[in-house]
């Protein structure tokens, strides 16, 4: 197999440049959007099951989307799956449920499968994938198209772009006291915030460095955060990096805490936060070094907290988007402290290209 990076000529700002344009990408694609996620809103409102269903980055997002459905959208029997375990083990589908397939470029075999066997059981059907896709749009009753195509292999714009379509999507089909329109109309701006960041974050990447291994934690919607951080540091930076639940956290993998490792908590405000500075409390104690991300005014993590970077104050749902852009500025960062190329996915390395050479992505 001949990787799609193969002959790739590619610098280190590809991804830099993905992750600054996210604000402008957003704003434009909530607004072209809209008639679509209406369209998508419409068939969820009397659906039996819904199902959102992507690979990698795109699983991460499907995460997200099952939680906007179900505290926004109305939609308490929404999953997320991933797309291999959807076509290996999948449910039983009617032409009453929705089946969401979540695919930057639309060319991920497990993801196309997925939209086929639903497609093919008389689901209704949606794709939620970049501009200029090459997917089977035919085989979805909507589209809605997030981003250009990213010329990095670690994905971001498309990413923040597609949890935010979900949103849309929530509240076009719901509404209600935890998300609305205003709210996905201040996006772009926390985006903007957050970007503001990046002298804090790039100094929190030399800092850190040498780090003997990351952790990333959260809970709720931010459970999705904490994974596709530890994706993007695996695959842009090349540094052992592991996600866990934040309780999940505590019971197993806390025990092999020691010195030298850097544990990120995602810490807005919500259900886990107390919960979260114990741990980060006892992390520290234990010889690691914490890094958390709080909200302003967050006291008690700041006191406990090794290094902290302080967001605004967003609802809960749409900090898994504006919170992983410090994170991606961080993946970023470290890659090139470390001297690697974020965007090649390491196909510059004949050893990895000789061993996925017959795998097929």
């Amino acid at each position: 197999m001949t990787s799609r990076f193969a002959g790739r000529t590619s610098h280190p700002y590809f991804m830099h440049d993905c992750i600054v344009d996210q604000p402008v990408a957003i704003r434009r694609m909530l607004r072209s959007q809209r008639p679509n996620a209406n369209g998508l809103a419409e068939r969820i409102a009397d659906a039996r099951h819904v199902h959102l269903v992507g690979i990698g980055t795109s699983w991460h997002a499907a995460m997200v989307g099952e939680y906007l459905l179900r505290r926004v959208g109305g939609r308490d029997e929404a999953r997320s799956w991933n797309s291999f375990e959807f076509w290996a083990y999948p449910p039983t589908m009617t032409n009453d449920d929705v089946v969401i397939v979540m695919s930057h470029g639309g060319t991920k075999r497990y993801s196309l499968w997925a939209l086929e066997q639903a497609k093919k059981a008389g689901a209704r059907t949606a794709l939620i994938t970049g501009q200029n896709s090459k997917g089977r749009l035919d085989l979805a009753d909507v589209v809605i198209e997030t981003s250009y195509q990213e010329k990095s292999a670690a994905f971001t714009i498309s990413h923040t772009a597609a949890m935010s379509a979900l949103a849309m999507v929530a509240v076009e089909a719901g509404g209600g006291q935890d998300l609305g329109a205003a709210d996905l109309e201040a996006l772009p701006d926390g985006l903007s915030d957050a970007l503001a960041l990046e002298p804090q974050i790039k100094a929190i990447a030399r800092q850190y460095k040498n780090a003997s291994r990351i952790v990333s934690t959260g809970w709720g919607p931010n459970v999705a955060t904490a994974h596709e951080v530890a994706l993007k540091v695996n695959e842009a930076a090349y540094l052992p990096t592991n996600a866990y639940q934040l309780e999940y956290f505590l019971h197993g993998p806390f025990v092999a805490t020691s010195e030298g490792p850097l544990v990120i908590f995602i810490a807005p405000p919500g259900a886990g936060y107390q919960r979260a500075v114990q741990l980060a409390k006892a992390t520290r104690e234990a010889g690691a070094h914490v890094l958390a991300l709080v909200q302003e005014g967050a006291a008690e993590m700041r006191a406990v907290a090794n290094t902290t970077v302080t967001l605004p104050a967003i609802p809960e749902l749409l900090t898994p988007i504006v919170y992983l852009v410090p994170l991606q500025l961080l993946t970023y960062w470290l890659a090139l402290e470390l001297g690697r190329n974020p965007d090649l996915f390491r196909w510059d390395d004949p050893r990895h290209v000789a061993a996925t050479k017959p795998v097929e992505f």
